[in-house]
């Protein structure tokens, strides 16, 4: 299911940040990655397991090869010089992409279910939600890297960490609003916590299914879960109440006008 819109007739605030977001990205991808084909520049400002885990920062000249730690076969695995202190390359790699097709999925989801979160919480702490559980994200990410056994030579990028707790945020504030997707030829309005929970189903099953494989997916589901769970955990703390009812009765309002007219 690919989500398209959403009801937006409560909104209180022009979701300026979330605008923003979507901007950066766009840019960083574009000008500073060049639509990924400068490696050097996303090589050295992804998330490396093994340079959060030992605080340093870890080149590997392309060419150059290191054991999997799982087969125990060499693997070439080029990095580049990371940003210092290493650990800013958990704020930076979330607005890094691996591919056109994984910033346009990325932005739509961002896009659909990111500017009502920022009208319940407000701006700032819209922005202050967004980037803490980025972060949390990529540091599941890292936890399950040592958990399972992984590679932690392996960078990883992207914004889908934060987005996967925008959508947690979503389901819970907003369960039963309408969510537009295509899906089997066609436009369909689907309850918010239909189309988040069966995202999140997909994600833990393609997650375990990744666990059992010889050589990863390239796709990092634990950031994917750990970022649903953190999104579920925060959501509320960072909602302001009278906001929510503010918007509640900005979209009855706006029902009222419709039957009546």
């Amino acid at each position: 299911m690919l989500p398209i819109g959403d009801d937006n007739s409560d909104r209180i605030r022009t979701p300026y940040i979330n605008y923003a977001l979507i901007a950066l990205n766009v840019i960083v991808f574009v000008w500073l990655q060049q639509l990924g084909s400068n490696t050097a520049f996303t090589l050295g400002y992804a998330t490396v397991p093994a340079e959060i885990l030992t605080g340093r920062d870890i080149i590997i000249p392309s060419g150059a090869t290191t054991l999997d730690p799982i087969t125990q076969q060499p693997i070439q695995v080029p990095l580049q010089a990371s940003p210092h202190p290493v650990y800013l390359t958990l704020l930076s790699s979330m607005f890094m992409h691996g591919g056109i097709a994984h910033i346009f999925g990325n932005m739509l989801y961002l896009m659909v279910f990111g500017d009502n979160l920022e009208n319940a919480m407000g701006h700032l702490r819209y922005l202050l939600f967004y980037l803490l559980t980025g972060v949390l994200a990529a540091l599941a990410h890292v936890a399950s890297t040592v958990f399972f056994n992984g590679n932690p030579y392996i960078p990883a990028l992207g914004a889908s960490g934060a987005i996967s707790a925008v959508l947690a945020g979503y389901m819970l504030l907003f369960p039963t609003r309408r969510v537009r997707v295509w899906f089997i030829l066609g436009f369909w309005p689907i309850p918010a916590f239909l189309v988040v929970g069966l995202w999140f189903v997909f994600q833990v099953i393609n997650g375990v299914g990744a666990l059992g494989a010889r050589e990863g997916s390239g796709i990092a589901y634990a950031a994917h879960i750990g970022g649903f769970i953190a999104g579920l955990v925060l959501v509320h703390l960072f909602t302001r109440r009278e906001d929510v009812a503010l918007m509640r009765e900005r979209a009855e309002a706006v029902r009222r006008r419709s039957q009546y007219y």
